[in-house]
C-alpha cells in the first residue's frame, strides 16, 4: 500500500486510501489457506468450505471501506469467514456432518444398508491444503495443539455442537482469541461466549473422558513405516498382514455406509467378506488432516479396468492403527480429484 493515495484512488474514513486491488489481494492471500481450513472446521466440508472462503473474499473486498488498516486484517477477515459459514449453516437443511450416525452401535457381519446419500457425510482435508502449520501456532490461550485441531477425530468431535458453539470453541480453544475478541467477531457479550464455551467443552466431555480425542501422534519413521506395510498388505492381497497392523480395540468407518466396526477382529472378518470384489489393488500415498492416508485403485474382475475405489485416511497410535476412515463408492472416488489423484493409476 503506497503512502499517498493514487489518482483514482479514493480516501478512507481515516483518510488512508482505500485498499486498491493489488493491496487488497497482498493482503487476503497470506490469510486464504487458514481462512478455508477455518471454514473447512466450521462446516466439515471441502468443496463448501472453498466456496466459503471465496464468498469471505468477495465480501471483504465490497467492505474494504471498513478496514482502514488500523486492526487486525486477519481478524477482520476471520469474523467475515465465520459468520459467513454461521449463516450457510442456518440455511442448509442438515448442520452437521458426521462420521457415524449417533448412538449406532458397531455392526457384526456384512453390510448390507447400503451407501446412503442423504446424510451429509464429514470429507477428508488434503494436506496439500493445509497452512504451513507452524506458522499458525494458535495463541496462549489455545487448549488444542495445532495438529490435533487438524485431525479428522477432531473435526469429527466439533460437528457435534451446536454451531454458535462451534465457533466460540474454533476461535478460543484452537485459535486461541480471547473471549472478549471472540465477543467482538460474534457479537454478544463475554459473559456468552464463556457461556458457550463451556457447553461446548461439556459436550465434547460426554464423547472424551478429557474433552478431546486422544493426542495425535508428531510424524515419525515408525508411522511411515506403518504406512507402507499398510500399502503392502493392499497390493500384495494381504488381508492377514493387513489385519496384524490393527490396535485390537481399532474402529473402521466407511462413509457412505451406515456400518462401522469395532476391533481387529469385526474389522477383518468384514474386509475378510469383500476383499476379494476385485481383481487387484493400486494404492497411493497422501495426507489427509495432517494423518497418514492413501487412495485405493480397484482392477475391476469383469472388464479389467482400473478405477479410483476408496480414500483412506489412517489414525496412528504407538506403531499400530488405532482408527480407519474409508471413504469407499460412491463418495470416496469423488474426493480423488481434490487429493490430486489421476483418474487411472500410474503403472510404473
Amino acid at each position: 500500500m503506497t503512502d499517498a493515495p493514487g489518482p483514482l484512488e479514493p480516501l478512507g474514513r481515516s483518510g488512508k486510501p482505500i485498499l486498491d486491488r493489488l493491496a487488497f489481494e497482498r493482503l487476503t492471500m497470506a490469510h486464504r489457506r487458514e481462512l478455508k481450513l477455518h471454514c473447512y472446521r466450521m462446516i466439515g466440508s471441502l468443496n463448501e468450505a472453498e466456496d466459503l472462503v471465496q464468498d469471505t473474499l468477495l465480501s471483504a473486498w465490497r467492505a474494504r471501506l471498513q478496514f482502514d488498516g488500523r486492526g487486525s486484517a486477519r481478524g477482520w477477515l476471520y469474523a467475515i469467514a465465520t459468520n459467513n459459514c454461521l449463516n450457510a449453516i442456518k440455511a442448509r437443511a442438515a448442520s452437521r456432518r458426521i462420521l457415524e450416525l449417533p448412538r449406532r452401535p458397531p455392526s457384526d457381519g456384512a453390510a448390507t444398508g447400503g451407501p446412503v446419500g442423504e446424510i451429509a457425510w464429514l470429507e477428508p482435508y488434503p494436506d496439500t491444503e493445509l497452512p504451513n502449520l507452524a506458522e499458525v501456532e494458535p495463541g496462549p490461550e489455545a487448549r488444542y495443539e495445532t495438529r490435533e485441531a487438524v485431525q479428522l477425530a477432531f473435526v469429527a468431535a466439533i460437528q457435534l455442537l451446536p454451531p454458535r458453539q462451534r465457533a466460540a470453541l474454533l476461535l478460543c480453544d484452537v485459535l486461541g482469541w480471547s473471549a472478549v475478541e471472540t465477543a467482538q467477531l460474534l457479537g454478544g457479550s463475554t459473559a456468552s461466549i464463556n457461556s458457550a464455551l463451556q457447553r461446548a467443552r461439556a459436550k465434547l466431555g460426554e464423547r472424551y473422558p478429557e474433552g478431546r480425542p486422544s493426542q495425535p501422534s508428531r510424524p515419525s519413521q515408525q508411522e511411515g513405516l506403518l504406512l507402507e506395510r499398510y500399502m503392502q498388505a493392499w497390493q500384495a492381497d494381504n488381508l492377514d498382514g493387513l489385519v496384524d497392523l490393527l490396535r485390537e480395540d481399532a474402529t473402521y468407518h466407511m462413509p457412505p455406509w451406515r456400518e462401522w466396526y469395532r476391533g481387529h477382529l469385526a474389522i477383518g472378518a468384514f474386509l475378510g467378506n469383500v476383499w476379494d470384489n476385485f481383481a487387484g489393488y493400486r494404492v497411493v500415498a497422501i495426507g489427509a488432516n495432517a494423518q497418514p492416508a492413501v487412495g485405493v485403485y480397484a482392477l475391476g474382475r469383469q472388464d479389467f479396468v482400473w478405477r479410483p475405489h476408496s480414500l483412506h485416511v489412517i489414525e496412528a497410535a504407538d506403531g499400530k492403527i488405532a482408527s480407519l476412515t474409508i471413504y469407499v463408492p460412491p463418495l470416496g472416488p469423488t474426493l480423488f480429484a481434490a487429493f490430486g489423484l489421476p483418474p487411472e493409476p500410474i503403472v510404473p
